[in-house]
């Protein structure tokens, strides 16, 4: 039996979520959208493919006749809007799965923790730098401790729309907190660029960690563990891969970075990443959008099968 879901926010990533559900879910229903434009494409795609529609957001959806079956809805608004969304949606028994940085629920990146909250009210996707990086910051966690952490996402501006680029401050906070509570990295940091070239680039990520002792490290182990993580991860996003090998190299003694490890030689494992999205709506330039919305789709319907399994 199918999981009745909606959606809240009718943009970008809103609407290659609503594709993605049509087109490859099972067991998870997509029956209602709501937006505040009522010219957005997201909304006009919706009535098109027989999905119920408001332009009156959250208080819209849930006079729907459809929301009353509806046992999760996604947020792809803004990490402002999704407050107020997150306390009506409670208040109604419905879980929550934020797309936005707003972060109320605890992060989740599938492949790294999404076993230890499946029973969350309110699930937060980190951003989509979050869901392409931290999965390596964890993976090298994995074999040797992680001092510093550090991502560089870089995607076309043409894919980030006006909730992307309104919540570019939330975005830094929120990998960054994200990078250290999920990566597991004692300090992280996280930076954005919106890319402006033409013709629009892939979205590409680099992750920096900082380890010790290049003596005893041992590198095949880390570069195995990346490995088998970046693998994980292609089963929900086909178009993720490494760019090229794992690099490792010691830090200068004199260079600041040297100061955030406790002790001994520093060393950086460097990662380098794209994503190649699924162009379900937009063009496969858009990873960030597939990263985010495809690990979305992942967690609601794990959540869904364990709520079924332990009914």
């Amino acid at each position: 039996m199918s999981t009745k879901v909606a959606i809240i926010g009718s943009g970008n990533i809103g609407t290659d979520l609503m594709i993605k559900l049509l087109r490859l879910s099972d067991h998870l229903d997509v029956v209602a959208m709501a937006g505040i434009d009522p010219d957005s494409d997201g909304l006009a795609r919706a009535r098109r493919l027989k999905v119920a529609t408001t332009h009156d957001g959250v208080d819209g959806l849930v006079r729907l006749d459809e929301f009353a079956d509806v046992r999760y809805v996604f947020d792809a608004t803004s990490a402002g809007a999704h407050r107020r969304h997150d306390e009506v949606l409670r208040a109604l028994g419905r879980t929550v799965v934020d797309l936005t940085p707003a972060a109320l629920g605890p992060y989740v990146v599938p492949p790294v923790n999404l076993g230890a909250h499946l029973g969350a009210a309110n699930v937060n996707m980190v951003t989509c730098g979050g869901q392409a990086t931290i999965p390596i910051v964890a993976a090298v966690g994995a074999v040797t401790p992680v001092h510093y952490g550090e991502i560089i996402a870089s995607i076309s501006s043409r894919s980030a729309g006006p909730g992307t680029r309104a919540n570019i401050d939330e975005f830094t906070e929120t990998t960054a907190a994200a990078i250290e509570q999920v990566g597991g990295a004692a300090r992280g940091k996280a930076i954005i660029i919106l890319n402006p070239a033409e013709p629009p680039l892939i979205m590409r990520d680099t992750v920096h960690c900082l380890v010790s002792d290049m003596d005893a490290l041992d590198t095949g182990a880390v570069t195995a563990s990346i490995e088998e993580m970046v693998g994980r991860v292609q089963a929900y996003v086909p178009g993720y891969r490494l760019k090229q090998k794992v690099q490792f190299a010691r830090v200068a003694a004199d260079d600041p970075l040297h100061r955030l490890v406790p002790a001994g030689d520093a060393v950086k494992v460097s990662v380098f990443l794209e994503v190649e999205g699924a162009a379900h709506y937009l063009p496969a330039y858009a990873g960030n959008l597939d990263i985010m919305t495809s690990a979305a789709l992942r967690t609601a319907e794990r959540m869904a099968a364990h709520q079924e399994a332990v009914r």
